[in-house]
């Protein structure tokens, strides 16, 4: 008899469950926001109600804003499966709640979610962040993350998506005209690896945010066994030389990051095998000017961000003067460019001399053909001779030479005079040497008038 009543009022129980409408399940509700609930300034979000992690998702649900602002306006709308929000304002910055009914039961509700801060970026200047001491951080130490900007912020939120689900909260205060915010992180994890990225905002709207700072990737250092390094040719070199660095190890790294000291920045490359059977990545220095020490570490394509030990110090040093010994391909030093200017220089002077000296011959050659011909005009004899005893003058023989290259002309032109003389009894001529200098000869001889021209040679 009493299992008959039990049997009965469960049955009792469960119509009266399914006939009358209910609010405020006991499930554990959900909501949502992809690809994140920070949202740049006219990007778009996606948001999603739902229990049980996930499974079984709620028919219908409506969305709620905490603020109960009139943009956008979510109160009395039923949304299936996911609702995709935006272009984002600022009007649509902040909290949010959903409610869903369960799939076979249409008219129960689920009780609210928790909050979704839904944060809008981009209304403010970057704020810049550092990691003190650096981003570089060995396992087990502390590491600092320091957010300041120059406009006053009364909060910062510091985000990232692999090591917070949420962003962090950081009360910012006054520094100098700005503001800054610092929160540690020790000791260190693999788990604290990754990027991370600040905002700041304002009290009166704290989820409309500035842009996002920078980005700052933490590693952490000391997960796996140093590996070594080494130079070719050698740690030392003469200035201007080529080096490659040889990162190497027995391990299969997918990547190797070669550091130097006192530099921020690092070069990467991918890991090979070698032929003696290590992993190894050839970082070519070229012609290098300047020494420093080097260090290298290691790491896996699925861990980016969680390194090796690093290896031993390698410091690489430079001998010579690199603009003596080593001249740049494409900015030659001074030494190499003078010879081919003095060539050029030494080339144009010897052009322009000999130009010269041709031009100087040449017209010597030509005022001796002129005083020649004027000579043969004028009376022979002593250009002195007084007018008085001009009409006693014997009549005069001009002998000439002329030498033009390889051919050697000699020619005698007379010209009778007033009176006749008694003709002398021998003829001199006069002919150059064939290596002389090229010029003409004028020689005066008395003699008597011959008819023409007289020999040729």
């Amino acid at each position: 008899m009493s299992l008959m009543v039990l049997s009965v009022a469960c049955v009792g129980f469960f119509l009266v469950q399914r006939a009358c409408p209910h609010t405020g399940g006991q499930d554990k509700i959900f909501l949502s926001a992809r690809p994140s609930a920070v949202v740049p300034q006219g990007g778009h979000v996606t948001l999603r109600c739902y229990y049980r992690d996930g499974l079984n998702n709620f028919t219908n649900f409506t969305l709620y804003k905490d603020d109960r602002s009139h943009v956008p306006i979510f109160h009395s709308r039923i949304f299936q499966e996911s609702f995709l929000m935006g272009p984002v304002t600022p009007a649509h910055a902040g909290t949010y709640r959903c409610r869903g009914s369960y799939p076979h039961s249409p008219t129960e509700w689920s009780a609210l979610s928790d909050p979704l801060a839904i944060r809008v970026t981009g209304v403010h200047r970057k704020p810049s962040l550092l990691a003190l001491p650096g981003p570089l951080v060995k396992s087990g130490e502390t590491v600092t993350l320091q957010c300041s900007s120059d406009t006053v912020f009364e909060h910062f939120f510091l985000q990232s998506e692999v090591t917070f689900k949420k962003s962090v909260h950081l009360v910012g205060e006054r520094h100098g005209g700005g503001s800054q915010a610092n929160y540690s992180m020790g000791p260190t994890t693999s788990a604290l690896a990754g990027t991370y990225r600040c905002y700041g905002s304002v009290t009166h709207s704290p989820y409309v945010l500035s842009a996002p700072s920078d980005p700052l990737d933490i590693v952490i250092t000391g997960i796996y066994k140093k590996p070594s390094l080494s130079a070719q040719p050698g740690p030392t070199v003469q200035a201007g030389e080529n080096v490659t660095l040889s990162c190497s190890s027995r391990r299969s790294f997918d990547m190797y990051h070669l550091s130097r000291e006192g530099e921020t920045h690092e070069l990467r490359l991918p890991a090979v095998p070698s032929v003696n059977g290590t992993f190894q990545a050839d970082f070519p220095l070229g012609p290098v000017t300047h020494g420093g020490t080097y260090r290298c570490f290691a790491s896996f394509r699925t861990a980016p961000y969680e390194w090796s030990v690093p290896s031993d110090p390698l410091h690489v040093s430079i001998t010579g003067n690199p603009s003596s010994s080593w001249p740049s391909p494409t900015e030659p030093s001074s030494k190499t460019s003078i010879p081919r200017h003095l060539h050029v220089l030494i080339g144009t002077s010897v052009a322009m001399i000999l130009f010269t000296i041709f031009f100087f011959l040449l017209h010597r050659w030509c005022s001796n053909k002129k005083n020649a011909a004027v000579m043969d005009q004028e009376p022979a004899g002593d250009r002195t001779v007084n007018r008085e005893d001009s009409d006693e003058q014997d009549p005069q023989e001009v002998t000439y030479a002329q030498l033009d290259h390889r051919v050697s002309t000699q020619g005698k032109i007379t010209r009778p005079s007033q009176r006749p003389k008694t003709p002398p009894t021998d003829t001199s001529v006069y002919t150059e040497l064939p290596n002389a200098e090229p010029r003409s000869k004028v020689v005066f001889y008395p003699r008597a008038p011959p008819s023409n021209f007289e020999g040729v040679f």
